[in-house]
């Protein structure tokens, strides 16, 4: 069994950017089947033809079922001459291992392994491991807890292993995630000549009008616990390449976090009336989204921050903060919290993770996998 440096190493070198396995499935069902795991594969392909690759593991039979959650996929690591270090080469350099998915979240899943290795526990422990967090997320965790209800799996309580640390490890644990959805609104036109405009319509100026509707007001001010809710316009395009025509349509796209001030629904209500109020055409498609949730407090979570305060001296705070992650399907059908690494290098050039703060995680996973099952 590889060590915890090893262990991390290994991981990063596989190049499983989303949705790319590379064989990294198969390596961890190699390395969980030598600690007493019994895991399940569960592929699942995509609209487009490419595949998911996911794995359930659990080692144990009883209750109560503890599991680990994360994601093996990567984003691009980008130009690969912008690194000081090749990004699947998993160098070792000043402390630290370089290489795309260090932080998100290979170096977690290797800290996780690393602790349960030598644990024992009454109960079961499982990995909830899937390679399509980074991507569009319909084939990953989704589809394994559809799999886990047809198998009548139970998980008890569930840590995503997330990168939610902010300046120190252990200083932040995430309870709860603003809901998300992205919006495309178009506006159509007629296509035509600049120098003949009133033979044309040109969709931009009314484009504009909807766009500064939306842009114009804050959704609300914040909830308990939560950020304020923002809307984020993050794309408009005409696909026009002359400059002498006048394009025949115009695509806005935006996305919008949001805190329990609002339903999905509701959101969507709201944005329709705002921009009705502008008096324009327009035609407006909502793909699906997540909502809003947050974990009640639950004996789990005070274990959780027993261990980092007696590994790292220093109680972490309870947030809400940040993007979104697998835990908004795993809400369902568990209690979850998130916890991992520090988070100020993910998806970056030159991403890495200190040696110290990997055995910092390691421990704390291994305290808090012990009071657990106390």
């Amino acid at each position: 069994m590889l060590n915890l440096i090893d262990l991390c190493q290994k991981l990063i070198r596989f190049q499983s950017t989303t949705p790319q396995d590379d064989g990294i499935m198969d390596f961890l069902v190699q390395t969980l089947d030598s600690l007493g795991f019994c895991c399940h594969l569960l592929p699942y392909t995509n609209e487009d033809g490419s595949v998911v690759h996911n794995l359930y593991a659990r080692r144990g039979t009883d209750s109560p079922n503890l599991c680990f959650a994360g994601h093996v996929d990567v984003v691009p690591s980008g130009v690969e001459s912008s690194w000081s270090h090749p990004p699947f080469a998993a160098n070792i350099h000043d402390g630290a291992i370089w290489g795309r998915g260090a932080v998100d979240m290979k170096g977690a899943i290797a800290a996780f392994i690393s602790a349960v290795k030598n644990s024992d526990h009454k109960g079961s422990i499982s990995l909830l491991i899937t390679g399509d967090e980074e991507g569009a997320a319909t084939h990953g965790t989704v589809k394994v807890i559809e799999w886990l209800k047809e198998h009548n799996e139970v998980i008890d309580f569930c840590i995503v292993g997330e990168p939610t640390s902010d300046k120190l490890i252990g200083d932040t644990i995430k309870v709860g995630r603003r809901g998300s959805f992205s919006g495309i609104l178009t506006v159509t036109g007629i296509q035509g000549h600049v120098a003949y405009p009133h033979k044309a319509y040109n969709p931009i100026p009314n484009m504009l009008k909807l766009l500064t509707a939306l842009n114009a007001a804050a959704l609300d001010t914040g909830y308990d616990r939560f950020q304020p809710s923002n809307l984020e316009i993050t794309s408009i395009d005409v696909g026009n390449a002359a400059s002498n025509v006048i394009p025949e349509s115009i695509r806005a796209k935006f996305n919008i976090r949001f805190n329990p001030n609002f339903t999905r629904l509701s959101l969507i209500e709201h944005i329709q009336s705002t921009l009705n109020a502008v008096d324009v055409p327009y035609t407006l498609d909502f793909p699906k989204g997540s909502e809003p949730f947050l974990t009640s407090a639950h004996p789990s979570m005070d274990k959780l921050s027993q261990a980092i305060q007696e590994e790292t001296g220093s109680s972490p705070e309870y947030s809400t903060s940040g993007g979104t992650s697998d835990a908004r399907f795993i809400k369902d059908i568990a209690p979850v919290v998130e916890f991992g690494l520090i988070n100020s290098l993910a998806h970056k050039v030159d991403e890495r993770v200190s040696l110290k703060d990997l055995e910092v995680l390691t421990r704390i996973y291994k305290r808090f996998i012990d009071l657990y099952f106390a």
